[in-house]
């Protein structure tokens, strides 16, 4: 069970860290599904910020300090949570997936730190 949290944190903290990397780039891509949804340009760099805590934060439950890994597994569904309701709500449904992929690594990401004991 450790070996496929281990699995599952790393793709999260790796997809998240590329997102955040693309939103404080301020990528096309990133720009266009902002606008899309309805989220102003200037909130980019906040989402990217809350992206890497919540990399970082399940960096620190894989080194040893698994409530941090819990809360922001925690923080990083929520966040995702908010972006499917985004997209859903903008009725902006073509690309739900990619959120849509971020939330199930979080929730992943979430019941196995749970699961494994710490």
């Amino acid at each position: 069970m450790f070996t496929t949290y281990v699995v599952v944190a790393v793709m999260t903290i790796v997809v998240n860290v590329g997102a955040a990397v693309a939103d404080f780039a301020r990528a096309r891509l990133v720009v266009a599904n902002a606008a899309e949804v309805g989220v102003p340009p200037s909130w980019l760099p906040l989402l990217a910020t809350l992206k890497l805590a919540g990399a970082a934060g399940l960096m620190l439950g894989l080194v040893g300090v698994p409530f941090v890994g819990l809360a922001a597994a925690t923080g990083l569904v929520l966040f995702f949570v908010g972006a499917v309701a985004a997209h859903v709500r903008a009725r902006v449904l073509y690309n739900v997936a990619f959120p849509g992929g971020f939330l199930a690594l979080a929730i992943a990401s979430l019941v196995l730190g749970a699961a494994v004991p710490g």
